[in-house]
């Protein structure tokens, strides 16, 4: 029996459309504790929602809201691809 090893990915690179389950959350601890008061926490599911015109910020959807991060913010966040619907 072959074990699927699912590879976390950094938020900032999925495409509208693609949900992610949240593996881990870097940066600074000020930043760390600021997305934990936003509902993004390690095992919550997340949706990309749509990029803006220029590309930044990205609405995602988490926790039954709508929340938008920039890139270089979502790039402290890793997900593996897929998970339960939001």
């Amino acid at each position: 029996m072959s074990e699927i090893i699912s590879e976390s990915i950094q938020l900032h690179l999925l495409q509208p459309g693609q949900r992610g389950t949240i593996t881990r959350i870097n940066g600074e601890s000020a930043l760390r504790r600021r997305f934990a008061e936003m509902g993004i926490i390690k095992g919550e599911t997340i949706l990309i929602e749509r990029n803006a015109p220029m590309g930044d910020p990205v609405e995602y959807f988490i926790k039954g809201y709508h929340l938008a991060l920039r890139k270089e913010e979502a790039a402290q966040i890793e997900v593996i691809l897929g998970g339960a619907n939001v």
